[in-house]
């Protein structure tokens, strides 16, 4: 609906979204929710077009889902923190690690040609598996190391920004 209702603009006699609105629109969404501006840019990077590009609707609709998988990605990213955070603002760095190889295997688990199986790997990450992982983490830890909360959701949005498929 929403590529219809861009495509209708103006006079132009072809039908589509150009490279320039598109990527307006990307931003727009982008900036709307809670992602850093460095992972949003980086994600940008690998989906926008160029201003006097058409884009088709496969790829308008890739662009689209990937920002707003994104900003889901973050959110859950910043509350799976929260429990992670004693309440001090950092939290165990060896728990964090264990934590991000846990997502990163779930992410590496799957073939991610649609942006949607990005929701459904976070889908595999459930508290006994993270449980798990944290367990064994606080007991092989040797230095008791910490992580802020910003070091983790870059560390864990660079995981999903790695799976995202540039558009050529």
């Amino acid at each position: 609906m929403a590529y219809e209702c861009l495509s209708a603009r103006g006079r132009r006699k072809k039908s589509g979204v150009n490279g320039r609105l598109y990527s307006e629109l990307l931003k727009k969404i982008c900036q709307d929710g809670e992602a850093p501006e460095e992972v949003v840019s980086s994600l940008l990077r690998k989906i926008q077009c160029r201003d006097h590009e058409a884009v088709p609707f496969d790829v308008f609709r890739y662009g689209v889902l990937s920002c707003f998988v994104l900003l889901e990605f973050v959110a859950k990213a910043d509350t799976l923190y929260d429990v992670l955070d004693d309440g001090s603002g950092i939290a165990d760095e060896s728990v964090c690690q264990a934590v991000l190889d846990t997502l990163e295997e779930a992410l590496g688990a799957t073939d991610f040609s649609v942006p949607i199986r990005y929701l459904e790997a976070g889908s595999k990450l459930g508290p006994d598996c993270l449980a798990l992982a944290m367990d064994k983490a606080l007991l092989d830890r040797k230095i008791c190391s910490s992580m802020n909360r910003e070091e983790f959701l870059k560390r864990a949005t660079a995981l999903f920004i790695a799976k995202v498929k540039p558009i050529d």
